[in-house]
């Protein structure tokens, strides 16, 4: 029965985004479904958004995203590529036809859903002009490294903290050693899978990028003196991968148009390996050490230090940034902190702004009584909040009204404070893992203070972020006009200009027109 809901929910996305020969490649994250698109144009997202399944449409540049939510992404994406592949194969099949057209919206300015989607969309569509610079496509293509191996870091990090619960209650000691071994073992090996993934996003050949990579790693590279440098097995850590790769993927490319062919089989890959190799041994694994050392040392001391304003600056500032494209610069260093540390201290404060977004929305609900349309998008999307997916409250609610968005920002920052603050009293935390967040992230958190002390702060922070955006939003969020739009019901008629005081509102085929101007719905 389960597979024939997510097939069923793959067939029905399929025709919506140009059928099978508009899609040129298929992949997915923890919450979206990322496909590649010949023709945008073709894309019908109105009716997507409709589907019952899908969450939200985000849009960056690179790619067309689909949020189904955790755990659903995982199971809809084999069964779509599987009917791509199907229909690919059957030539003679009919093209989906076209989804009918949406009703035309009732003649009244009252302000729906839909009409925030629809603000929601446009935002979207300037925002991703805005961020094809090369240095954001840049950041998407590092992201695009990393995403994959974050189902292996959850499964490894939520192993990791059963391992560590049993050994602090001295439960199952013939266990422990093999449940640290199934944690530990992507870990040690995780610069392979970064070189790997780097080779082939940027254009290389995948196996060449993990076997330079590999040579960070090789426990042999303690013997090598690099210019009276002691190196250390692993040293360098996921960024000296990814330089490694890079540079591999260069000489490659280098040799690929030098080298004649007959020769290439055998002269390109050993070039390849060689000369990244030695350079990897004699300059990047030491720089790339100092680097990751240097992101450590600055993370645990911008919270021993800064404290609540750290946290306060963090949980403001995310939702922002990820509007800019930039929130993909910090995943290498997620990922670099939980190298070193085990954890990663920044991940539980830029949650506290999903917090903040939740707040918000529920603040917008019980301002707007009046609006079923909009009210229905809000409760449907709340339990994806509640687990860290922001993209339908963002796009559905928050930024197209414009202050619920700011406010959420607010609940955010309070949020992080909040973690922050305890952080700087010795009590800091962080996530064995990236990509879950909101309550998805309680089984991934790890800290000095022990699991009680540390679930105990989250949960403190994500109260905060709620309780803040809520107020924040419930007395700030929204303006006189934007009440005097949204809260209607849709087929009740909106008072006007004409109207005055002693006399009935007008009625009958006049009366609200006119569409919902949409200036109205960010002042």
């Amino acid at each position: 029965m389960t597979t024939d809901k997510n097939r069923a929910t793959a067939a029905a996305i399929l025709p919506l985004v140009g059928g099978p020969d508009n899609i040129t490649s298929i992949a997915h994250c923890m919450t979206r479904l990322r496909i590649s698109l010949r023709d945008r144009t073709l894309v019908q997202d109105e009716a997507l958004r409709a589907l019952p399944a899908v969450l939200g449409v985000v849009e960056d540049g690179t790619s067309y995203q689909i949020v189904l939510g955790p755990g659903a992404v995982a199971r809809v994406t084999p069964e779509f590529e599987a009917l791509v592949e199907e229909a690919r194969a059957a030539a003679t099949a009919p093209s989906a036809p076209a989804a009918p057209a949406a009703p035309a919206a009732p003649a009244t300015r009252t302000i729906t859903a839909d009409d925030l989607a629809a603000q929601g969309a446009a935002l979207k569509e300037a925002q991703k002009a805005r961020n094809a610079t090369p240095f954001k496509l840049f950041l998407r293509r590092i992201a695009n490294i990393f995403v994959p191996l974050i189902p292996a870091l959850i499964g490894c990090g939520i192993i990791a903290g059963l391992n560590g619960l049993l050994t602090n209650l001295g439960w199952v000691p013939a266990l422990v050693p093999a449940l640290a071994a199934i944690a530990s073992g992507f870990m040690s090996l995780i610069a392979v899978f970064v070189g790997y993934n780097t080779a082939k996003e940027f254009g290389g050949t995948p196996i060449l990028g993990g076997a330079v990579a590999a040579i960070i790693v090789f426990p042999g590279v303690a013997k090598i003196d690099a210019f009276g440098l002691e190196l250390k097995p692993g040293q360098g850590g996921v960024l000296g991968a990814l330089a490694a790769a890079v540079l591999a993927v260069h000489v490659e490319k280098w040799c690929r148009r030098w080298v004649p062919e007959t020769l290439d089989v055998l002269v390109t890959p050993t070039l390849t390996v060689l000369i990244s190799g030695l350079v990897t041994l004699f300059g990047l694994m030491y720089l790339a050490g100092e680097a990751s050392a240097a992101i450590g040392t600055c993370a645990n001391r911008l919270l021993a230090h800064g404290g609540a304003f750290a946290g306060l600056v963090l949980g403001g500032l995310f939702l922002p940034l990820v509007m800019l494209g930039l929130h993909q610069a910090l995943i290498p260093i997620h990922t670099t902190l939980i190298e070193q540390d085990g954890y990663t201290v920044l991940l539980p404060i830029l949650a506290m702004a999903g917090a903040g977004q939740v707040g918000a929305a529920i603040a917008v609900y019980y301002r707007l009584p009046h609006n079923g349309s909009l009210r229905a998008t809000i409760k449907s999307a709340l339990p994806a909040g509640f687990l860290g997916v922001g993209e339908p409250l963002i796009y559905g609610v928050s930024l197209p009204l414009g202050r619920p968005f700011v406010t959420a920002c607010v609940g955010g920052a309070a949020g992080g404070a909040f973690v922050g603050l305890f952080g700087q009293l010795g009590m800091s935390f962080g996530s064995t893992a990236i990509g879950p967040s909101g309550w998805a992230l309680f089984p991934l958190l790890d800290g000095r203070a022990g699991a009680a002390v540390t679930l105990a702060v989250y949960a403190g922070g994500l109260l905060v972020g709620y309780l803040v955006g809520f107020i924040a939003t419930y007395f700030f969020g929204l303006s006189h006009a934007q009440l005097a739009a949204l809260d209607r019901s849709e087929d009740e008629p909106p008072a006007t200009s004409v109207d005055r005081p002693g006399r009935p509102p007008a009625t009958g085929p006049a009366a609200g027109a006119e569409p919902a101007d949409p200036s109205v719905l960010t002042h």
